[in-house]
């Protein structure tokens, strides 16, 4: 199995950390999290690693070389922003077979290996990685009919959402939707599968995700993988 890391983001809301590192080469006490990322990779069957990287890509070319775990590693650079989905159109034979994308800074305990599974099965174009989310709307929300009776009140009511975890399986007909070269990002890319009627799936397991995209949630995000490393780090062996 094949998977694409996206890494070429400036990670513009962890400054000034990310102006010298890449956020896949941020710090997560011994590890860094491209080290858990390859290392739950490894564990879960996937062979091929593609690299779409950009912004600091020499230090993770550095860093990881030509092969790490027992994985090849290529490597794609973008030379300007092309998005979250633009990349994509710049890898050679990517769209061979189904593969993984995943963004380089994703904490989580999801089963990779499950996810391709369900996709392939499900013969959709897309799947989506989601989490369930609750959303505090930290207001007073009034429910009212059109002539101003209300029918609700409620004080600061929480909603849950799916939301992507930015993890996604596709399969090879993916790559006609992915001009090369042009900017796109996966919600526009999605929603062009969807209205050309193609299948979109959402696959959701009970999981742990640690979102690091603020400088407070990185912060709890190393204290909370630090308890659970294990979690997040199976040992090979035990595959």
């Amino acid at each position: 199995m094949k998977a694409v890391i996206l890494a070429g983001g400036k990670g513009t809301r962890l400054r000034p950390y990310t102006l010298v590192w890449p956020k896949p080469l941020m710090p997560l006490g011994k590890y860094f999290i491209i080290d858990v990322v390859f290392h739950q990779l490894k564990y879960y069957g996937f062979t091929e690693i593609y690299m779409a990287v950009g912004h600091l890509n020499h230090l993770l070319r550095k860093y990881l070389g030509e092969e790490k775990d027992g994985l090849k590693i290529h490597y794609s650079l973008e030379e300007e922003p092309l998005g979250t989905a633009g990349p994509l159109g710049l890898i050679p034979n990517l769209f061979e077979s189904p593969f993984l994308v995943m963004n380089g800074d994703v904490l989580t305990t999801l089963h990779y290996k499950n996810l391709m599974d369900f996709h392939i099965q499900s013969q959709a174009l897309a799947s989506i990685a989601t989490f369930q989310r609750p959303i505090s709307l930290g207001f007073g929300a009034v429910k009212k009919t059109s002539d101003g009776r209300v029918t609700e009140y409620k004080e600061k009511p929480v909603f849950h959402y799916a939301v992507s975890m930015g993890v996604y399986a596709f399969s090879p007909e993916v790559g006609s939707y992915i001009p090369k070269g042009q900017y796109l990002d996966f919600p526009d890319l999605i929603q062009r599968l969807i209205q050309d009627g193609k299948k979109v799936s959402a696959y959701q397991e009970d999981c742990l995700w640690l979102d690091i995209g603020r400088q407070e949630d990185y912060n709890q995000a190393v204290q909370k993988f630090n308890h659970d490393i294990h979690l997040y780090m199976p040992a090979l062996s035990s595959h």
